[in-house]
């Protein structure tokens, strides 16, 4: 049990560090790219470069954890953070810009999966929930904290700052991984065997979990990428964008433990329906928003739903795992994730260039509520097939 403890601290920590790196320069990196250039397809373009290369590699990473053991994907992930940190300082161009963006998602694969699995082989039967989202925390945590810290940064010491300071959160986690995380040594599938991710993709229940998952990061997806584009039209400055920011991810960070404890309870179908609408009908109000608080109260409507997706999606996911190997299963997860990702911005930027921001949101927030409703209608007899038996 202490090992237990300290390997989730260990994790926690490192997590924690990663992401609030990665936060830093959410609020900072559109505004950046549109600098460089870039027009609204583009900018779409450079945050689904990052989420096509983790939507490629973290399969594969995935269930490579699974075979040849967990630690080294992480070692190397941070790594990678923390070097191509400063290859977004010297980017000078548009491309240059891109590809960056692109390699860091390849070490990205490799560090939150990867830590999930870790977590997974943890929970034990009727704890998924609360354990995935106490975890969670950490993500959030340092995700919610980054812009407020980004915002301020760029305020007191210039644009670059925030990218630095990346660096040093990203070589902390890095050595923090070295010298205090032990090899999993747990088998993450009770069978053990090696499976074909054709084979696990095809699982009852996984369809479900990438459909919902996949719809609840194309609408925050939207909300990062534009909401900082849109704020300054109403006169909100990037600090304030970064203050909107943290406190969306604070609450889905301090709403994690509970709402997980009611995902084991039995409640994860309706909690993943209620947020999965909440989530996306949430971007509709972004347009009619003309001061810092309106767009405040969106944003955090957002970050409500997202709070009530995620455990409950975390819980059937670690479920599953237990079949089909907790590596592989996170990474199935971490795709869909990155999959909503890559489509909200690509489609957002072209929205944008063709008609207008506002209309961003609002196709976004419709598309997303009526997609909801569809998966739900087709998955949910698998969905209860999994929570009725685990992973089968």
């Amino acid at each position: 049990m202490n090992g237990d403890k300290r390997l989730f601290g260990v994790l926690f920590i490192s997590v924690f560090s990663a992401m609030l790196g990665l936060g830093i320069v959410v609020p900072l990196l559109p505004i950046y790219a549109e600098e460089l250039g870039a027009s609204g397809i583009w900018i779409g373009l450079i945050f689904s470069g990052f989420a096509a290369a983790r939507a490629f590699f973290m399969p594969i990473v995935g269930r490579l954890s699974d075979e040849s053991g967990r630690k080294r994907f992480i070692v190397f992930g941070l790594l990678g953070y923390a070097l191509l940190s400063i290859g977004y300082v010297t980017a000078g161009s548009v491309y240059t810009l891109t590809a960056v963006r692109f390699l860091h998602g390849i070490a990205s694969a490799m560090v939150v999966p990867i830590a999930m699995a870790y977590i997974g082989d943890l929970s034990g039967r009727g704890e998924e929930g609360a354990l995935m989202a106490k975890f969670q925390v950490s993500f959030f945590l340092g995700l919610g904290s980054g812009p407020l810290l980004g915002g301020v940064l760029n305020d007191a010491f210039g644009f670059s700052s925030a990218f630095y300071a990346m660096a040093a959160l990203s070589t902390l986690a890095f050595l923090v991984i070295v010298l205090f995380l032990p090899e999993a040594k747990r088998p993450s599938s009770r069978s053990g065997d090696r499976v074909s991710l054709r084979w696990a993709f095809r699982q009852p229940g996984v369809p479900a979990v990438m459909a919902f998952t996949a719809l609840n990061s194309a609408a925050r997806g939207l909300l990062l990428v534009f909401m900082p584009l849109y704020a300054p039209r109403i006169s909100i400055a990037p600090g304030e964008v970064g203050v909107i920011l943290t406190v969306s991810i604070f609450l889905m960070a301090f709403s994690q433990v509970p709402m997980g404890r009611m995902a084991d309870r039995g409640y994860a179908l309706s909690m993943i329906m209620a947020g999965s609408v909440v989530s996306a009908a949430s971007l509709a109000l972004i347009p009619a928003t003309t001061t810092f608080w309106e767009l405040f109260i969106a944003a955090a409507a957002n970050g409500l739903g997202s709070a009530l997706i995620l455990p409950a999606l975390l819980a059937v996911t670690v479920k599953l795992g237990r079949g089909m190997g907790m590596g592989t299963s996170m990474g199935a997860y971490n795709t869909a994730m990155s999959l909503g990702m890559i489509t909200a911005p690509l489609l957002g930027g072209l929205v944008m260039d063709l008609s207008s921001m506002e209309l961003v949101f609002v196709l976004g927030g419709a598309a997303g509520v009526g997609a909801s409703g569809v998966v739900y209608q087709l998955t949910r007899r698998s969905l209860e097939a999994v929570e009725a038996g685990g992973s089968g």
